[in-house]
């Protein structure tokens, strides 16, 4: 017998139960909603059978990602043996779950999947469901497995097999009525619990992300317990797809991209760029008032240099290939904390003048797969809202805590209130990541935490997450729609500074190596600026408006004193264009709208006689007529006080 803790109860079992059978021991309607378990925190198939005493957490969809997952990968397998039965010459190659979803690698030959083919897929797959097949696993001989895929002709997963064959082991099989499928798992019971799914696109993808191999046709999807689950999130999609920073920067005319330039390399437009130096120069002023002093250095650097740092060894995959120039070899840089060590090391320091705050607008580059490229939030070039403080290690605390203080103050001047912190720790049972010196990760890691508690702050602890060279706090922001992601970041390092022997007198007159504090306040600019893209969905606030006002002149005669106007609210520092094109006021207004610009003035005879302008404002309409004096007292007041 077995003593397993189920919550606060405590049962016994005949040892080797599985955990299937212990949720059928619960209820029935536990057991349908189960899709795996944790035995002693560690997540596995409902299949495993328990041997020992121990604490068991039946997994339902909504307790966690691994649950979701487990369901997801089951709806892969669907969707894989859907595509057979219809398509039996195709080829299988992979079928994992992902953070939202699930997608399936086919080799279709010349004719990948097309948006009819999907409907048919979701008809048989709908069809598999209803079947309710038991999903089984078990397991064969190396070359059993081999043998099988080679009668099968499917030599994707030949090769899969090989690999695991020629290190002697077992081949793990999941078979549902007449497929089989070579899979480690985990899945659920069977394909009935799969109620609701949908199959969302295809796109190409290179046989293991190799463009020497063959591009073979991905289709993703989604998957539910429940249709209205499906429905709503179906909606969010289309939410998101209406908020898509990539359509709305096309449609404002922020930035772009273009293929002959190169993947992930943005290109900021006009006014896309006046966005930008908005967030530049309201960053760079608050870190002047808290005592940073700015730098410009090169965005390229030796090899050695990031040799020294560590980079190389923990980061070169990321990077773009060096160059060779004049016996000398460089790298585009990914980031910009090897620059700013050496800037502090090129003059001698005093624990006198410490704090030192250096602080730079970065221009970086980072070699991300072209699958991962996301417009301005995710691409190959962005620019860095970077800062290093070289501190003592009794100034951490304090420190940290304006750091901290700073994030918050911005995130209020943005209107941004979802987020949460999170304080990112090594995975110790993956050490080839990080700094080898346990010593000095303990003591980091220890000081942060002990600076989060001793702040007051609420903080979730995440493994695994840390940088290669120390912790770090991350502020993670959930958007509107989407999944959370971190924008602001503090790091904790007691490594690079010793890797560049830096030093500063401490007040016994020895060479002491100071702390870094990594910090990076809206992250990159190009990320912030996709979430403030995304949340407003391109509706920003007057003071980050590209265009804050638009003067819509009735006729031609209008123009000079449209003019006039303009220049008024132009000395007050608002961002004004005038409309002269010989369009009716009406397509004119809608235009406006549509550019989503704050303050549309539309002046024509009476306001030229009366000197004033008739004002319509974004989401309100038409608010009256106003003096074009006190409207722009209205509209520098509105800009000052950063209204959102």
């Amino acid at each position: 017998m077995v003593k397993v803790k189920l919550r606060d109860d405590i049962r016994e079992f005949e040892n080797g139960i599985t955990v299937a059978e212990i949720a059928k021991s619960i209820g029935m309607g536990l057991y349908k909603a189960a899709l795996g378990g944790r035995i002693d925190g560690e997540y596995c198939d409902l299949r495993t059978p328990v041997e020992k005493d121990c604490e068991l957490e039946i997994v339902t969809f909504g307790d966690d990602i691994e649950g979701k997952k487990t369901f997801w990968h089951t709806a892969s397998h669907i969707m894989a043996q859907a595509v057979k039965r219809l398509y039996p010459e195709t080829k299988l190659t992979i079928g994992p779950a992902i953070d939202a979803g699930f997608y399936y690698d086919f080799d279709c030959g010349d004719k990948p999947f097309t948006a009819e083919d999907l409907e048919k897929i979701e008809a048989e797959m709908k069809k598999i469901v209803k079947e309710d097949l038991a999903i089984e696993r078990f397991y064969m001989e190396p070359q059993e497995a081999l043998d099988y895929f080679t009668a099968n002709g499917e030599s994707y997963k030949y090769e899969l097999t090989k690999e695991h064959a020629d290190k002697g082991e077992r081949i793990s099989f999941y078979k549902q009525g007449e497929f089989t499928e070579l899979c480690a798992g985990p899945h659920i019971m069977s394909t009935g619990a799969v109620k609701a799914f949908k199959l969302t696109s295809t796109t190409g993808a290179y046989w293991r992300g190799d463009a020497k191999n063959k591009m073979l046709c991905r289709v993703y999807g989604i998957a539910f317990p429940k249709k209205d689950m499906l429905d709503e999130y179906l909606q969010k999609l289309e939410e998101a797809k209406l908020r898509d920073h990539r359509k709305i920067g096309r449609e404002l005319g922020l930035f772009m991209t273009d293929e002959l330039v190169g993947k992930g390399m943005p290109m900021f437009l006009p006014k896309g760029y006046t966005l930008w130096r908005i967030l530049e120069d309201y960053i760079r002023e608050k870190e002047i008032k808290s005592g940073y002093q700015h730098v410009l250095t090169p965005c390229i650097g030796t090899v050695n240099l990031y040799k020294t740092s560590g980079h190389w060894d923990h980061y070169k995959d990321n990077m773009f290939p060096a160059m060779e120039v004049e016996d000398e070899t460089y790298v585009l840089r990914p980031m910009n904390c090897p620059h700013h060590m050496r800037i502090y090391a090129n003059a001698s320091h005093s624990y006198k003048n410490l704090p030192v705050r250096i602080g730079e607008i970065a221009h970086d580059f980072r070699y991300e797969a072209s699958g991962t490229l996301k417009g301005i939030e995710r691409g190959r070039h962005f620019c860095q809202n970077d800062a290093h403080l070289f501190v003592t290690p009794e100034q951490i605390k304090d420190e940290f805590s304006k750091v901290v203080d700073l994030i918050f103050e911005t995130y209020k001047d943005f209107g941004i209130t979802d987020y949460r912190l999170v304080l990112s720790l090594r995975d110790p049972a993956d050490k080839e990541k990080y700094h080898d010196d346990d010593e000095m990760w303990n003591t980091a890691e220890n000081a942060l935490r002990d600076v989060l508690d001793s702040l007051g702050l609420d903080y979730t602890e995440e493994i695994g997450e840390a940088a290669f060279y120390g912790p770090k706090l991350d502020v993670n922001v959930k958007p509107a729609v989407g999944a959370e992601y971190t924008l602001s970041t503090c790091q904790l390092d007691f490594c690079l500074p010793a890797k560049f022997n830096l030093t500063y007198i401490d007040k016994d007159n020895t060479p002491r190596t100071p702390v870094v504090l990594h910090r990076a306040i809206l992250g990159s600019l190009d990320r912030f600026m996709a979430y403030l893209i995304e949340e407003t969905m391109g509706a920003f606030p007057l003071w980050l408006s590209p265009v804050q006002v638009k003067i819509l002149p009735i006729a031609d005669r209008h123009h000079e004193y449209a003019d006039s106007v303009r220049k008024m609210l132009e000395a007050k520092g608002l961002r004004v264009e005038v409309d002269t094109r010989s369009e009716k006021i009406g397509y004119k207004i809608r235009e406006a709208q549509l550019q989503k610009i704050n303050y549309m003035l539309v002046v024509g005879d009476n306001e030229v006689e009366n000197g004033t302008v008739s004002v319509r404002k974004r989401g309100e309409g038409d608010i009256g007529s106003m003096e074009a004096s006190a409207l722009a007292d209205m509209l520098k007041n509105e800009v000052d006080t950063k209204a959102l």
